[in-house]
């Protein structure tokens, strides 16, 4: 695995636990972790569980006792690790968005259909696939239970940078994360409207908007606010704060997106509703275990959209996991991410999505960015009686 934060401990987690509660066909073994501060991945090993540790990645990748590397860092370094990895004939799973630019993912998708002739598979990691609410939703609109699908509406709505005082992290700068909320929020809504409704978007017409432009440089925030010496030691914002856009897809439904990280009191709030002529269903992602579902062929006297708790053991995954009603959390994504992953390799088939899928992503997010950059903003003319005002 390269890079030990956020994500790094969430695949940690799931390596360790899916063939506790899996039968795999293959028995993973967390071999060495990889960051460039000696100590800090030293540390990180003995708490993840790797058997040691590197700092520089092509070392990783040169080792003859790694199958598979796992690519947990930020957005710039995703292409020249994946490719690479892929190359030396590694398989490969690479944290969502693929890469920063649709060149890189174009890059990334050509090396794994390379790979995969000499039987190197490759993966993006689109987790809330694997929510079991969002799979089920995937089968009822599979199934035909919702219809011709007409609308999706989906938000990823989250606050953790409301305030202006919040240091620079990478995940604001450009050249890092490739852009802001629309990547990191937006590619999960859009890599699901695409799953769930089995279409793909075609057109998309946008804005982006950066509310804060400058921020205190990291190590002068306390928590609260800036301290004194942060109003000279500030730095450019060079993402969007937020994204919205409106999208068409090809098989004719529409759709509206909402991503940013100014929804203030709002955690995690990844929604998503899609609209047929015979039904919806709708979740939310702060209430993970369940999904909202409306028939259209009940009775109008008694209609309405019923809860439905997604804790069954034939509900999707979770036949391994608790009895019904005892709820699993955000973590479980990656363990089924990894289940998923492990069985795909071992049956040498590909597994999804894959990094044609996040290619995929990757050019509605460049289609969202090119739309909102040409946006022209229009003053609505005043009507007769506001101009004899």
């Amino acid at each position: 695995m390269v890079g030990y934060g956020f994500m790094g401990k969430a695949h940690s987690q799931a390596w360790r636990n899916a063939e506790r509660f899996y039968e795999l066909p293959l028995r993973p073994e967390l071999t060495a972790l990889c960051g460039r501060s000696d100590q800090a991945v030293a540390d990180a090993a003995r708490t993840y569980g790797f058997a040691a540790c590197e700092t520089d990645w092509r070392r990783l990748i040169a080792r003859a006792d790694i199958d598979l590397v796992d690519i947990c860092t930020p957005g710039d370094t995703h292409a020249q690790i994946a490719i690479a990895a892929l190359a030396a004939g590694k398989h490969v799973l690479c944290e969502k968005p693929l890469a920063n630019t649709v060149a890189q993912a174009e890059e990334m998708t050509a090396a794994a259909e390379r790979a995969a002739a000499r039987g190197a598979r490759a993966m993006v990691g689109f987790n809330y696939r694997r929510v079991p609410a969002l799979a089920l939703a995937r089968q009822l609109i599979a199934d035909g239970r919702l219809g011709t699908i007409r609308h999706v509406r989906a938000q990823y709505l989250q606050d953790w940078i409301v305030d202006p005082q919040f240091p620079l992290v990478w995940r604001l700068q450009a050249d890092k994360a490739g852009s802001g909320a629309l990547g990191d929020l937006g590619a999960h809504s859009i890599d699901l409207a695409q799953h769930l409704t089995g279409q793909r978007i075609t057109g998309v017409s946008a804005l982006l908007e950066t509310l804060v432009p400058e921020r205190p440089l990291p190590g002068a925030y306390s928590g609260l606010s800036a301290t004194a010496d942060a109003q000279a030691a500030r730095g450019k914002v060079t993402v969007d704060d937020a994204a919205l856009f409106t999208a068409r897809f090809d098989g004719g439904a529409i759709g509206v997106f909402e991503a940013t990280r100014f929804a203030t009191g709002h955690k995690n709030a990844m929604r998503i509703e899609v609209n047929g002529s015979l039904g919806s269903v709708a979740f939310d992602c702060e209430s993970l275990n369940e999904l909202s579902y409306y028939d259209a062929s009940q009775d109008a006297g008694t209609a309405g959209f019923r809860r439905i708790l997604v804790t069954e053991p034939t509900h999707p995954y979770l036949a391994a996991w608790w009895p019904p009603g005892h709820l699993i959390g955000y973590e479980h994504t990656f363990t089924h991410q990894i289940k998923d992953l492990v069985e795909a390799l071992a049956e040498g088939s590909a597994p999804e999505p894959s990094f044609a899928d996040g290619l995929r992503t990757q050019l509605v997010l460049a289609a969202v960015a090119e739309s909102a950059a040409a946006n022209s903003v229009f003053t609505p003319v005043p009507s007769e009686r506001q101009a004899r005002a």
